[in-house]
C-alpha cells in the first residue's frame, strides 16, 4: 500500500501505477444481498437452477453495479491518503462491464493514477484508471475511469 501524507504529496503522483489489491470472493450470498438492496432481481443473478440451464455462463453472475461497488473496498488496499478531511467519490468518466463475474469467483483491482489536479476550492481531484480482474479469466470484468476528490 502506498501511504501519502497530505495533498501536496498526492499532487506529485499523476501517472503512478498503484498495483493490485488482494482477491475478494463474490459469492451467491453477496449477489443475493446486492439484489435485495437494489431491487435488481433478474434471474441471471439469482436463479441458480435456471442459470445452470439457460445462462451462457452456466451459473449465476454478479450484477455489473455490484462489481463496481467493490471499488472502495479494493482501492483502500492500494492507497492511503493522510492529512485530508475527506475523500469523496465524485463519479465515473467511463465505465464498461467487459466480462462476467460468475458466482463464487474472486476479483481484484488493478489501479493507476491517471491525473491529479488541484481545484479552485483547494481540493485535489484524482482520476484513476481501474480494472477489476476475475481470477482465471483473461478478460477483466470491468474497466473504468474513477474520479475522487480529496478535501483539505
Amino acid at each position: 500500500m502506498l501511504v501519502v501524507n497530505g495533498l501536496d504529496e498526492l499532487k506529485t503522483l499523476g501517472g503512478r501505477d498503484l498495483g493490485v489489491s488482494d482477491w475478494v470472493t463474490v459469492d451467491q450470498d453477496r449477489i443475493n444481498a446486492f439484489a435485495q438492496a437494489t431491487g435488481d432481481h433478474q434471474w441471471i443473478h439469482l436463479d441458480e437452477e435456471r442459470a445452470r440451464r439457460e445462462s451462457p455462463y452456466g451459473t449465476t453472475i454478479a450484477h455489473g453495479f455490484l462489481t463496481i461497488s467493490l471499488l472502495p473496498l479494493l482501492a483502500r488496499q492500494l492507497l492511503e491518503i493522510r492529512g485530508v478531511s475527506a475523500r469523496i467519490n465524485y463519479g465515473l468518466n467511463k465505465l464498461r462491464f467487459t466480462g462476467p463475474v460468475p458466482a463464487g469467483s474472486r476479483v481484484r483491482l488493478r489501479q493507476g493514477l491517471k491525473a491529479i489536479s488541484e481545484r479552485d476550492d483547494g481540493s485535489v481531484q484524482m482520476i484513476a484508471e481501474v480494472v477489476i480482474e476475475v481470477e482465471g479469466q483473461d478478460k477483466p470484468a470491468c474497466i473504468a475511469e474513477s474520479v475522487s476528490l480529496c478535501l483539505p
